[in-house]
């Protein structure tokens, strides 16, 4: 395989004029040797034309393989290096869960991955649609989530950024203070929300459950579904260790679309099942989970700083106005 482009297809969706390293001819021939390497390891060949996505953060390319399906490549930016290195350890931890990479170039962000089969956007909208399906998949994200509360420090040591219970409060002064979107208006209403998020802490941090890993974007596009009723999750690159709870609020927000606000308390009671018990009464833990769906926000606050720096140069403000949006969520009223 070399740099040639023209077996491709290139989708760029909306960002039309983005520039990422796959612009760069030596960047993109060194990108595919190294993927026809592990896969010639592997003993397989790419057999056909690449499908290309490239987006502000991440550039993911589909290879159709010999006798094997496909395998796709995925680059992150430099901020989000550890989502490669990430994937590779949750493989070993639970891998019930995840993907098990191909092929994995920790030091420059690299991951080469087996198709997971259809994502969960793919079942419902050509199957049953059933919002039961939400149930099963929280629960089986929850399990994750408490199965890598004993490795939470490994996995920032990976590099994934650290945004702990106690810490939230200084994340939310720099996000605040750098985000060059923010109007005086918008930062002085974020200022006085600054005493009740420092309380939304204490009390989180006052239940007892132990930081873990937040995706921080579980939706229908990041979940795979290989068998009926099993879930895999996929795309760490927003992730951060933080309180579990965080994690609830953006599938919730996409099954309410879906569903409308009355589906809300049986996926509240699903997420929160396994994390019964430890004297942790159900109404404790609901209270938890409202507060944590106002600090979720912080989590995608920060998530739209991870940019290839060729992408960022032209995008307005490098997700500037984005994270200005997701921080003023933190004054939405909980639904749950």
């Amino acid at each position: 395989m070399d740099g040639d482009t023209t077996a491709e297809v290139v989708d760029r969706g909306r960002h039309t004029d983005v520039v990422t390293p796959w612009e760069r001819p030596e960047w993109r021939t060194a990108a595919l040797e190294w993927v026809a390497g592990e896969l010639a390891a592997h003993g397989l060949r790419v057999c056909g034309p690449r499908r290309v996505r490239l987006r502000p953060w991440s550039v993911l390319v589909r290879l159709p393989v010999e006798g094997a399906g496909a395998v796709w490549f995925k680059a992150s930016p430099p901020a989000g290096l550890f989502e490669a290195g990430l994937t590779e350890a949750l493989a070993g931890w639970v891998p019930e869960h995840v993907l098990k990479p191909v092929a994995v170039d920790a030091g420059r962000g690299w991951a080469l991955l087996p198709d997971g089969g259809p994502r969960l956007a793919d079942v419902l909208e050509n199957g049953p649609d059933d919002p039961r399906t939400w149930e099963e998949l929280l629960r089986q994200y929850a399990d994750l989530q408490r199965s890598l509360v004993p490795y939470a420090g490994k996995i920032e040591a990976l590099g994934v950024p650290g945004a702990r219970t106690a810490a939230l409060p200084g994340l939310f002064d720099r996000l605040v203070a750098e985000n060059g979107a923010l109007t005086d208006e918008e930062r002085a209403v974020l200022h006085g929300l600054r005493p009740r998020l420092v309380r939304w802490c204490e009390e989180l941090a006052g239940l007892g459950i132990a930081d873990s890993l937040d995706h921080a974007d579980v939706h229908p596009g990041q979940v795979f579904v290989p068998a009926p009723g099993r879930f895999t999750f996929f795309d760490w690159g927003d992730a951060n260790v933080s309180h579990p709870f965080c994690s609830f609020v953006v599938p919730a927000g996409h099954a309410v679309e879906r569903y409308g606000p009355e589906v809300l308390p049986r996926l509240r009671d699903a997420y929160l099942e396994p994390w019964t018990g430890n004297g942790h009464t159900p109404h404790d833990l609901r209270r938890a989970l409202r507060q944590a769906w106002r600090l979720g926000a912080l989590g995608r606050a920060r998530a739209w700083g991870r940019l290839f720096p060729e992408a960022a140069a032209t995008t307005t403000q490098a997700g500037a106005p984005q994270s200005a949006r997701s921080l003023l969520q933190l004054g939405d009223e909980p639904l749950v």
